[in-house]
């Protein structure tokens, strides 16, 4: 990753994790005002504190459910994605966050947001290590900000870091049934996992028998748009291991990815295809028409939320 396009913000989270029910607050307030998190109301209308409201907005814009208009007249005003509106609004998809599928998606979104959420991009995408401290998560967080040529303090990196750790890590505070609802739902994929005998964090790689093959399949099409052009082959290996993959996201191994693969060609009709010849795994991508990945992730999230 050389120096970034965007320019990536930090602090909006006000060091709180979302909680149940934040997103889909957080959505109906736009839908309703385009300027709510701009207006004193925005306390009583989403029924929490200043820093609470911040933190709302922050995750909506993160998890690419809102975004800002970009309106010369009136910069700070939003608006729901096309997502958001499927996914949040009352009679949408799962707007309660019911189903697991919608966490895994969440969870891509967020892990794929580079300019609301680049701490968890880095970690999902280049950090390798099974086993760790929040110490080496700092570190390595603090050479690749110095790689990509971004500037700022420690503490920042160490904030940053601590509330990435509390989106997928449950608590262990005493009296946990009191403390369940501050989780942060995503807590629920078990990707991270805290071992307090040794105080370090560990990913859980490998099968996730909760992940749809649908959502993976979403994420897998997003990844694709983004590294093909002209290109209609790409190797299994690019999947699982390179950046932004959703082998890394998810934190599959190969032979996990190949099984989401195999299943992806009946559910896509053959526009996406696994082959292996010779020991060589590809993918084959039958893509003519224009808007192909975009409309064939929106067919699998439809179809999905169809079954459910």
């Amino acid at each position: 990753m050389s120096k970034l396009k965007v320019k990536p913000s930090f602090g909006g989270h006000e060091k709180f994790v979302f909680r149940d029910g934040w997103l889909k607050k957080g959505i109906d307030a736009v839908t309703h005002d385009p300027m709510i998190f701009t207006e004193d109301s925005a306390l009583v209308v989403l029924g929490v504190g200043k820093n609470m409201v911040r933190s709302i907005r922050h995750w909506c814009l993160a998890t690419s459910l809102i975004e800002e208009t970009n309106k010369p007249d009136n910069k700070r005003a939003l608006q729901t994605t096309v997502l958001g509106n499927e996914l949040m609004l009352n009679g949408g998809w799962d707007p309660f966050l019911e189903d697991v599928g919608t966490l895994w998606l969440l969870h891509w979104q967020l892990a794929s947001n580079i300019a609301r959420a680049l701490i968890w991009h880095l970690t999902f995408s280049r950090f390798y290590e099974i086993e760790f401290t929040k110490k080496q998560l700092s570190f390595f967080t603090q050479k690749q900000f110095e790689r990509i040529e971004i500037s700022t303090t420690v503490g920042m990196i160490e904030r940053e870091v601590d509330c990435f750790l509390h989106t997928y890590a449950p608590s262990l505070k005493a009296h946990r049934a009191l403390e369940e609802s501050f989780d942060c739902p995503l807590v629920e994929l078990d990707l991270i996992r805290f071992i307090p005998q040794d105080n370090v964090y560990r990913f859980n790689v490998g099968p996730k028998p909760t992940l749809p093959t649908e959502i993976f399949g979403y994420g897998l099409l997003r990844f694709l748009a983004g590294i093909t052009q002209h290109r209609r082959t790409v190797a299994v290996d690019e999947c699982v291991y390179q950046e932004g993959s959703p082998g890394q996201i998810f934190r599959l191994d190969e032979n996990s990815v190949v099984e989401y693969l195999e299943a992806l060609s009946n559910l896509t009709q053959g526009a996406i295809r696994f082959q292996e010849t010779a020991g060589l795994q590809q993918i084959y991508i039958n893509a003519e028409e224009a808007g192909f990945f975009a409309q064939t992730s929106e067919k699998l999230l439809e179809s999905y939320y169809e079954q459910c």
